[in-house]
């Protein structure tokens, strides 16, 4: 890690069966661990290891090796990141969240997950 604070970082622990179809329409669910069972089929579910704050616009998130710049966040956002490590990226190129819990990021796609992939969200400046 070089410059940029480390905010949130968390590894995965499993991904459900219909996330992938949620990939591959640019939109990236996130769940901590003890996802209620009705979300964990659309849920890539991880285990986070450092909360130091949440996210703003300009944060970068960081999968493999794949750096994806926050564009916009919702108003209950970091509320859900923080309390259920919640989260709904959004690759869509929004620089205004039009749901609450969405994340908005620049468009692009979004890499596959397995478990044991980490998820890093940095201040601008930092790398990973």
């Amino acid at each position: 890690m070089t410059a940029g604070q480390v905010k949130y970082h968390s590894v995965v622990v499993s991904v459900g069966e219909m996330a992938e179809e949620f990939r591959s329409a640019g939109i990236l669910v996130l769940f901590g661990e003890g996802v209620p069972e009705e979300l964990a089929d659309v849920s890539v579910v991880h285990r986070a290891d450092t909360t130091t704050g949440g996210l703003a616009p300009g944060d970068v998130v960081v999968i493999r090796d794949e750096r994806i710049e926050v564009l916009a966040v919702g108003d209950v956002a970091n509320e859900n990141l923080s309390n259920l490590g919640h989260l709904v990226l959004k690759r869509n190129g929004e620089t205004a969240a039009a749901l609450p819990g969405d994340v908005c990021a620049t468009e692009g796609p979004l890499p596959a997950l397995v478990p044991g992939d980490e998820i890093t969200i940095v201040a601008p400046g930092g790398s990973r």
